[in-house]
C-alpha cells in the first residue's frame, strides 16, 4: 500500500512517501510558512520515490494537536488531494508521532509545548491505546504525572526527566502503524484541537 503524509501541526515539515518505494523530506523550520513550500515538498518527494500521486493508496496527514494554522493546511491539503484522486485519507495526532517514539511497552505521556509554561499532553499505556485523553494541563500537573509516566516531549522541558522526540521518524512510524484505519470517507479527516485557537474563543 502507498501512502504520502504530511505533518504541518508544528514548525518543521515532514512529507514522507512510503509503500512500494520511499522517500522522506524534512525541513527543520519553515517559521509556520508551510503553505508557501508544502507543495514543492510533496512534488520533490514524490520524484525522489519515482511515484506519481495517482499511485497513491492514502493520503494522511498529522490532525494535531498543534500549531492551528499548520494543521488547518495539512488537512485541506490531503483533503483535496484524496477527494481529486478517489484516494483513503488517514489522520494521525501529534500525541501519536510523539509515542511511537517509544516502543519498549511503557507508559507513556506525550508532551507538546503549549507556550507560558503549559502543554497539551496524552497519555498511552503499554499497548499504545489512549489512557490518558487530550488535555491542556499547566507544569504542576505535568510533574506529577511524570511518576505514572514516561514524559516525551517535542521540546525541552525545566524540572521533568523526559524524552526529547524525534518529530520524523515517530510520524513515519506512526502512519505505518495506522495505516489499516485509513478511510475512504474524506470527511472523517478533521481536526483536533485540545484548546480553541484566539479567534474561535473570542468569536
Amino acid at each position: 500500500m502507498n501512502y504520502l503524509a504530511i505533518d504541518t501541526s508544528r514548525s518543521s515539515l515532514t512529507v514522507a512517501v512510503g509503500g512500494k518505494k520511499s522517500a522522506v523530506s524534512f525541513l527543520p523550520d519553515c517559521a509556520l510558512n508551510h503553505s508557501v513550500v508544502l507543495m514543492d515538498e510533496i512534488e520533490k518527494c514524490l520524484a525522489l520515490a519515482g511515484i506519481d500521486k495517482t499511485e497513491i493508496d492514502v493520503f494522511a496527514c498529522c490532525v494535531g494537536a498543534g500549531s492551528f494554522t499548520g494543521i488547518r493546511i495539512g488537512v485541506a491539503t490531503v483533503k483535496a488531494l484524496a477527494y481529486a484522486l478517489q484516494k483513503k485519507v488517514l489522520g494521525v495526532t501529534s500525541f501519536d508521532v510523539l509515542a511511537y517514539n517509544i516502543s519498549d511497552g511503557r507508559k507513556k505521556l506525550a508532551v507538546i509545548d503549549a507556550r507560558h509554561d503549559n502543554f497539551y499532553v496524552s497519555g498511552f499505556d503499554e499497548n499504545m491505546n489512549v489512557c490518558f485523553l487530550p488535555s491542556f494541563i499547566g507544569l504542576s500537573e505535568l510533574k506529577e504525572l511524570s511518576g505514572e509516566y514516561e514524559i516525551i516531549s517535542d521540546c525541552e522541558i525545566e524540572g521533568v526527566p523526559h524524552i526529547v522526540a524525534d518529530v520524523k521518524d515517530g510520524f513515519i512510524k506512526a502512519v505505518e502503524a495506522k495505516l489499516g484505519y485509513a478511510s475512504e470517507n474524506v470527511e472523517t479527516l478533521v481536526p483536533l484541537y485540545v484548546k480553541k485557537s484566539q479567534a474561535e474563543e473570542e468569536s
